[in-house]
């Protein structure tokens, strides 16, 4: 529940963690479908085994309107071009980079790396 926070996987070591942004169309009844389609019930499984296998730990989707604030968390070691472009060669996720292009406010065929723009980190409050 957002008003009481999100609890956070820890790892032993130093992680890195990427953040991204994309809109979505400004039509709720899709907005409330693209919802649903990453909801555990409806997510496709070989997505999510996906992501794992190219070495991501952590994917996490928030939303406000139509607006997706993504936050990726990986190993420090980790190439994140060079696994998003081994992702997108695994089974079904080209069907599912097309499933979810009808909801989101971006070019038709785009890449997901197209899709969903890097933020600029500019505060944190480690020390």
């Amino acid at each position: 529940m957002k008003i009481n926070g999100y609890e956070q996987r820890l790892y032993k070591e130093p992680i890195k963690r990427y953040c991204k942004v994309m809109a979505l169309k400004k039509d709720p009844e899709l907005i409330e479908k693209y919802i649903e389609a990453h909801d555990p019930l409806h997510a496709w499984p070989e997505i999510r085994q996906g992501i794992r296998q190219v070495g991501i730990l952590e994917v996490e989707i928030y939303i406000l309107n139509n607006k997706l604030f993504m936050i990726i968390d990986t190993p420090l070691d980790l190439d994140l071009d060079k696994a998003m472009k081994e992702l997108a060669s695994l089974p079904r996720q080209a069907e599912w980079e097309k499933f979810t292009e009808l909801y989101q406010d971006c070019e038709p065929d785009a890449s997901a790396d197209e899709k969903w723009q890097y933020m600029d980190r500019i505060f944190y409050l480690y020390d």
